[in-house]
């Protein structure tokens, strides 16, 4: 992992939409930024998608992230419910694709077990643990803010795991220790 990282974290939503960003240095973290966008006034779902990719494009140039960490839709028992997820997850992933930022997709179970230790975990257990973590009083307007910070937070302890597994910390890495697999 990189020595400095700055993590986007999207909850994707039609009713609303929550971000966290983080600031990762060494096996650090700071929150830098945290909210919601309330698209439930806005009747046409064409209209929530372009408000979605459009705040998304604009926390990208404001913030600068290097990754985008997003919550996958789940599977529950209104079809229509998750195609319109789907929906709002690809076009946060498609401003993300514009501006060339790698993305990353974790189930809701997987960012609650990273954040917990358990994948069912309530919204309020993640909010707490994510107060324990930051060292911080988080006070989110709603759980959803909470839940993209928790993607964000999430995709840090995964880059952290595949680092202290593999011991590279990138290609140069790598490279220098095993020159005899490098074809000329």
């Amino acid at each position: 992992m990189a020595d400095e990282l700055i993590i986007l974290g999207i909850d994707p939503g039609t009713t609303i939409m929550g971000f966290g960003i983080i600031h990762c240095k060494k096996n650090t973290i700071a929150l830098i930024d945290m909210d919601i966008v309330p698209l439930s006034k806005l009747s046409d779902h064409p209209l929530k998608l372009k408000k979605i990719f459009e705040t998304t494009l604009s926390l990208i140039d404001k913030h600068k992230p290097d990754e985008l960490s997003i919550e996958a839709p789940f599977f529950g028992k209104n079809v229509q419910s998750m195609l319109k997820l789907g929906r709002a997850q690809g076009v946060a992933i498609a401003a993300a694709l514009y501006r060339s930022i790698p993305i990353f997709e974790y189930s809701p179970k997987k960012i609650k077990q990273s954040i917990t230790g358990n994948g069912n975990a309530t919204k309020e257990q993640v909010a707490k643990m994510l107060d324990t973590i930051l060292k911080i009083e988080l006070k989110p307007k709603t759980l959803d803010a909470t839940d993209g910070l928790a993607a964000a937070v999430c995709h840090f302890y995964q880059k952290k795991t595949l680092v202290s597994q593999s011991g590279y910390t990138g290609w140069k890495s790598f490279i220098t220790s095993n020159p005899d697999r490098i074809k000329g």
